[in-house]
């Protein structure tokens, strides 16, 4: 792209270029109008952040890979290579009008449900409470009828925080916390492990997932690049 005499380049990003133009600069014209040039729709908005999250674990032509990076990240015991990953999602037919971020299963052995969220929210138990309902497309209507068990993948509930307030590194909200009458053993429990992907809260996520460290950098460059304007 040609700049014209007087005009100031204002951005020269490589991170942002590898993670984003290849697929959002057409969807979100108004988030990032340019590459560079006299005016920029930069603008840190939790709607995008989410949605370019979703981009590169839903929507990416490298979808498989990205969330095979994210599972190995959090499990000690690496995925092999020749276990299916199939991308999952919570349709809105289900839900009126919501769904979450982002889902997939492994074989027929994890089934993992995570969230984006850029502030901070005790209620994502909740939540992944109702996403749970995704396991309606994994199990055929006759089969949950049989007299004999039913196997199914085991959920695993993620939230990935970059918000501004403050959290720690990590933490598990329980959906029991929000009963009224409490137990030490509820009939029903939900557990939400909550990661803080900000550069400094250095988690060891970013550290093993490629994917998920460089989404937290494009969001820090946008942040310093706001803060400029």
């Amino acid at each position: 792209m040609k700049q014209r005499k007087n005009e100031k380049r204002i951005c020269t990003i490589d991170v942002a270029e590898k993670i984003y133009f290849a697929y959002t600069k057409s969807k979100y014209p108004g988030f990032f109008r340019a590459k560079c040039g006299k005016e920029s729709g930069w603008e840190e908005n939790r709607e995008v952040k989410s949605s370019v999250l979703v981009d590169l674990m839903y929507e990416d032509e490298s979808v498989e890979e990205n969330e095979r990076s994210f599972y190995n990240a959090l499990h000690e015991e690496q995925l092999p290579n020749n276990i299916e990953i199939k991308k999952l999602r919570v349709e809105n037919v289900l839900y009126m009008n919501f769904k979450n971020d982002f889902s997939f299963k492994t074989g027929d052995q994890v089934l993992v449900l995570g969230e984006h969220q850029s502030t901070l929210n005790n209620n994502m138990p909740l939540r992944e409470l109702m996403y749970i309902g995704v396991l309606e497309q994994l199990i055929p209507i006759k089969d949950r009828y049989k007299k004999g068990q039913v196997n199914f993948p085991t959920p695993e509930f993620y939230t990935l925080y970059n918000g501004k307030d403050f959290m720690e590194k990590e933490k598990i909200l329980k959906l029991s916390d929000a009963f009224e009458t409490k137990s030490n053993d509820p009939m029903l429990e939900l557990k939400v492990r909550v990661i803080n992907i900000n550069p400094e809260a250095g988690h060891e996520l970013l550290e093993r997932c490629s994917i998920i460290r460089e989404y937290s950098e494009f969001i820090e460059i946008i942040r310093k690049y706001q803060k400029k304007k």
